[in-house]
């Protein structure tokens, strides 16, 4: 709902901002431009303008997170194997596959004729970061240990990241999985098995308007649940300069604040909306061989033409080039590269036969995806939302937003509101939209876009957590609701809100998906006194998922063991072993994981194909009553994603395998599965993946978290120096500074950092010198 009753008289761009904190009278003087930092690490910026600002923004991300950049940077050009080795070929074929580079390319291209601007901006971000980057890689020891010498950026390596990071985040494979359920099972295994599975970013978000906060004012809260990553993907930031003053998190690699900001008169947040816009096409390919001045060239001598046949019913000639990608430790692997007028192929591909063991080839598939198709991904709302004002402004920029499809939540100091969906989701078929459809079959295409739907608030409240609700009409599967509905359900035990009551809801570990396990366990009996005993504790356990509980920890034991038998169950065999696809792809196709997140549906349907479920979870009692499961926090553990697989410079393990491709299939990084390294003891956890404290662990495969709340924020429109903020680890990147992971102990126990906008509360970073304005460092060049 886009509710602006208190915006009107003022005009867009107007300095309102500023007056509430003093913005004004810190640009007075070139003296007091430059990099600050507060007591935890957190930069704090200001410059005569937005592109200087852009710059020092770029360069000091390099200083703080140079190995993090050039990780990035090498992700979406599909090198990165060629220094953190064989584990990471599989992300690079399908970034070569999927062409992330040239769509970068070719959306920087468009930015600069479309608004020239904001593309001179993105160049200014680049070149901070070229300053900066020699200095921040001669400060991590990553680039020695793995021999890598820091590049170049070029203007659209942001765009690039943004893609990379963004590619996977709308869950497409899951359509590969609907294909093999459907073809195994029938068509009734799509609702069975719906819920948003493995490696599907997720979040939580709520706005309490001013009829509910003791200020009068809105009070914004959430947390972006991802890869927990070393370093976070979320970087704490605040950026000032005369046109306006923004704390926010900002994503390392992309200039502004896409996500989460606060202007100080408005601020705004959101959470994935769980849309369906990435499409998959079964191609049919051939090669025709192609005369040249009389001479019938022999194959591979270049004269060979690919063709795919299009809908109506004609071969035409596809793209098609091969490139070479090296491998630290390992031989160069050739990669096919073929688009058709659909998109890229990135699974099969020419000739493609069954793998071993398979009885049809899984490709070759094209994927269908709009940035690629339309060259936007939404920079072009990033300066309009650091000048916002109101929710109006805010309005309007993402009406400009492409890349990944959100829901935003957004309020102002006059009393604006906003809920909203932002993005572009394609108008084409139902079949699209749920499985993989035929290239040569009419039906199929694009027809424009959807317009994006507004949400509403419901007694001064809304909530949004990934759950059905204003983008129902977008998508196809949608997180349970069982995170939305606590969130609303504590919100509603008392009247009156404020900023400092917020973290308390980040922190709630009650599990109401854990009902319907409970329910067959009340309804099972068993002759075995040690699962008479277990019965009776789990049915008097209040469902909290705390990292000291023994209950949770039998809960959460059990869960797995009714989840293995199930995977186990002959009626799922056809399932158990999926074919042969890109290993970026293998964990939307695990059998075990696929269960693992949709038990309550599995046990709650009248009827599931013969199994008899109230034996499985009695031998699955019976099993764990006899295993000493300990406290939840021992065997839930974080596990967060470093690029490195040797210990990193604090002496941790590292998970070296691309995990964040999709974490799951066959365990989590640092789990000692595959050959990997067990973790050192990284911190134990409360909370569950359905829990509003959503530390993900793998039923059925392991414990062990990746995926959990990737910051924290609660955002006051009364004063902004009462919102608060944290993110997993710290500020720095750089392992081993004071500030690499100072905010972990308050992350685990769920307080937050104050938001501090005072600089006279800063200490100057003397390494960093933004004093002078973009037009004097044009001209010093």
């Amino acid at each position: 709902m886009r509710d602006i009753s208190g915006v009107r008289g003022r005009g867009r761009g107007s300095d309102s901002s500023h007056a509430n904190h003093g913005s004004n009278a810190s640009h007075s003087s070139h003296a007091a431009y430059g990099t600050f930092r507060d007591a935890w690490g957190i930069p704090h910026l200001r410059a005569a303008d937005a592109r200087a600002l852009a710059h020092a923004q770029g360069r000091v991300t390099a200083l703080d997170r140079a190995w993090q950049l050039e990780v990035e940077r090498h992700r979406v050009q599909g090198t990165s194997a060629a220094f953190l080795g064989v584990d990471s070929l599989g992300w690079d074929r399908f970034a070569r596959r999927a062409r992330l580079e040239d769509t970068a390319r070719r959306c920087f291209a468009r930015l600069e004729r479309t608004d020239p601007q904001s593309a001179d901006w993105v160049r200014a971000y680049v070149e901070g970061v070229n300053d900066g980057l020699a200095e921040g890689a001669r400060r991590t020891p990553e680039f020695a240990r793995a021999g890598l010498v820091p590049g170049r950026w070029e203007a659209w390596h942001p765009l690039g990241v943004w893609i990379a990071t963004h590619i996977l985040f709308a869950g497409f494979p899951a359509k590969l999985w609907r294909e093999e359920a459907v073809r195994h099972l029938g068509a009734d295994a799509i609702g069975l098995f719906a819920t948003d599975g493995p490696a599907t970013s997720g979040s939580n978000g709520w706005l309490v308007d001013g009829s509910r906060t003791a200020t009068g004012q809105a009070v914004i809260a959430g947390d972006p649940h991802r890869f927990i990553e070393e370093p976070g993907v979320y970087q704490q930031i605040h950026l000032s300069c005369p046109e306006f003053d923004v704390v926010g998190l900002a994503v390392p690699g992309m200039p502004g604040i896409a996500h989460f900001g606060h202007t100080g008169d408005v601020a705004w947040a959101i959470t994935n909306a769980m849309a369906d816009y990435q499409d998959l096409y079964r191609e049919r390919l051939r090669v025709r061989v192609r005369e040249q001045a009389g001479h019938r060239p022999r194959a591979g001598e270049g004269g060979d033409v690919v063709e795919a046949l299009d809908p109506d019913g004609v071969w035409r000639a596809v793209h098609r080039h091969v490139e070479v990608i090296e491998v630290a430790g390992g031989e160069p692997v050739e990669v096919e590269v073929i688009e058709t007028a659909r998109g890229p192929v990135v699974i099969g591909g020419l000739g493609t036969d069954p793998a071993p063991g398979d009885s049809e080839p899984v490709g070759p598939l094209s994927l269908r995806y709009p940035p690629r198709v339309t060259g936007e991904l939404g920079i072009e709302a990033l300066l309009p939302l650091l000048r916002a004002r109101e929710v109006a402004d805010v309005d309007r920029a993402f009406d400009r937003w492409a890349e990944p499809v959100n829901v935003v939540q957004a309020a102002d100091t006059r009393g604006g509101v906003l809920h909203r969906v932002a993005g572009r989701v394609p108008v084409r078929s139902r079949d699209n939209r749920t499985r993989v459809v035929a290239a040569w079959e009419p039906g199929h295409e694009w027809e424009g876009w959807h317009e994006t739907p507004y949400g509403t608030f419901e007694d001064g409240v809304a909530v949004m957590a990934n759950q059905r609700g204003p983008a129902t009409p977008l998508g196809v599967e949608f997180a349970p609701p069982h995170r939305a509905e606590r969130i609303r359900a504590l919100l509603d035990e008392k009247r009156v809100w404020s900023a400092a009551d917020m973290p308390a809801i980040h922190m709630d570990t009650h599990l109401a998906s854990a009902g319907p396990l409970l329910e067959r366990v009340a309804a099972v009996t068993t002759t075995d006194a040690a699962a008479a005993v277990l019965r009776e504790r789990l049915l008097r356990w209040d469902r909290r998922m705390g990292a000291d509980s023994v209950d949770a920890a039998a809960y959460a034991a059990l869960r797995g063991a009714v989840v293995r038998r199930l995977a186990a169950e002959p009626a799922f065999a056809a399932l158990a072993v999926p074919p042969t696809y890109p290993e970026v792809f293998r964990p939307w196709l695990s059998l075990t994981v696929r269960i693992g997140f949709a038990l309550e549906h599995l046990l709650r349907a009248e009827e599931l194909y013969g199994i008899d479920r109230d034996a499985l979870v009695r031998e699955a009692l019976e099993e764990v009553a006899g295993l000493g499961t300990g406290r939840w926090g021992d065997s839930h553990r974080l596990v967060p994603w470093r690029a490195l697989p040797d210990d990193d410079a604090d002496g941790r393990p590292g998970g070296g395998t691309d995990e964040r491709a999709g974490a799951g299939a066959d365990g989590l990084p640092g789990d000692g599965a595959g050959g990997r390294p067990p973790v050192a003891p990284e911190p134990g956890l409360a909370g569950d993946h359905d829990c509003v404290l959503c530390t993900s662990a793998v039923p059925g495969i392991t414990d062990l978290s990746a995926r959990g709340p990737a910051a924290r924020y609660v955002w006051d429109l009364a004063r902004r120096e009462d919102s608060l903020w944290v993110v997993p680890f710290g500020a720095s990147g750089v392992g081993g500074s004071p500030h690499h992971r100072d905010q972990l102990p308050l992350w685990l126990r769920g307080d937050l950092v104050p938001v501090v906008t005072d600089w006279d509360r800063f200490t100057k970073d003397d390494d960093v010198d933004v004093d002078h304005s973009s037009e004097e460092k044009r001209h010093d060049r």
